[in-house]
């Protein structure tokens, strides 16, 4: 396709005290051969250098400036500014290949009916190229099931139309941290995510502040799932397996509380596995 005659793609990166990595990102954006885009970013309230290097850009992106919220604000925020029809989110520490953007509004040319497509990545951690172990590794279609385990959606890989994240209702503010995984499930519940498995993104970890890396994480994904479980919104077979994940998950979590000698949390955890009536 033109490029130069494609839709208008609005581009969000939140970013928090991360000066270190956020101009990579940005000009990672501004190096894509496809136009035209609106490049947004987000800074949460950042304490470092964050806002003297947004400076440097000048009137190549918008600014949005606010207090420290989380990354789920953050982003929302993003999208309530942006004025495209298709959405594509960054993380700061991660960046593209030139070539992302046009490669996925070509796909969305080519399937009028799609709502969302994410491409494949490159994983680095500590400067070393890693290759993801089977289970992370990302699938195409109605992906519902297979997400319960663990987030199989990359927010710096996906492409969305803007309706589909109004629809869906946007990040939950409430959760500190797998915010993308309830997002995602919100989604692939109902609709099909469609893998390009070109490796297009730059994905990087092992810094400090990662989310991801963080401990504890299934506390949010559990509540994620007994969010979807009292919505009324799964089908049947839905609900089956969300159950038995949900259970399984406050299994694990619940006897690594109790071996850390939290003992209240782990019969929190206990009650919610028998209440939902699954194995």
């Amino acid at each position: 396709m033109n490029a130069a005659n494609g839709p208008l793609v609005s581009v969000i990166i939140p970013t928090f005290n991360r000066a270190w990595a956020v101009g990579r990102a940005i000009d990672s954006v501004l190096e894509q051969d496809y136009r035209p885009f609106e490049l947004i970013v987000v800074d949460d309230g950042s304490t470092d250098q964050t806002a003297e290097i947004l400076a440097r850009y000048g009137d190549q992106l918008t600014v949005v400036c606010r207090e420290n919220r989380g990354v789920s604000a953050a982003r929302n925020a993003g999208v309530a500014r942006a004025q495209g029809d298709l959405i594509a989110f960054l993380d700061s520490d991660d960046f593209w290949r030139p070539q992302k953007l046009t490669v996925q509004v070509d796909f969305f040319t080519s399937r009028p009916d799609a709502l969302i497509c994410q491409t494949g990545e490159i994983w680095v951690r500590n400067g070393r190229r890693v290759n993801p172990g089977r289970r992370h590794r990302k699938l195409s279609g109605m992906i519902f099931t297979p997400s319960l385990e663990l987030c199989l959606v990359s927010p710096s890989a996906v492409m969305m139309r803007k309706t589909l994240f109004s629809m869906v209702g946007g990040f939950d503010e409430a959760l500190p941290a797998c915010e993308d995984y309830d997002l995602w499930l919100r989604v692939t519940r109902r609709y099909p995510v469609y893998l390009i498995d070109a490796p297009l993104v730059v994905k990087t970890g092992g810094h400090p502040d990662q989310l991801s890396a963080a401990p504890g994480l299934d506390q949010y994904r559990i509540r994620s799932i007994l969010n979807l479980l009292e919505s009324n919104e799964l089908t049947e077979d839905q609900k089956q397996a969300a159950a038995d994940v949900l259970a399984r998950k406050c299994r694990i979590y619940a006897d690594g509380c109790r071996k850390r000698g939290r003992i209240d949390e782990a019969r929190h955890y206990e009650a919610i596995r028998s209440s939902v009536g699954y194995r």
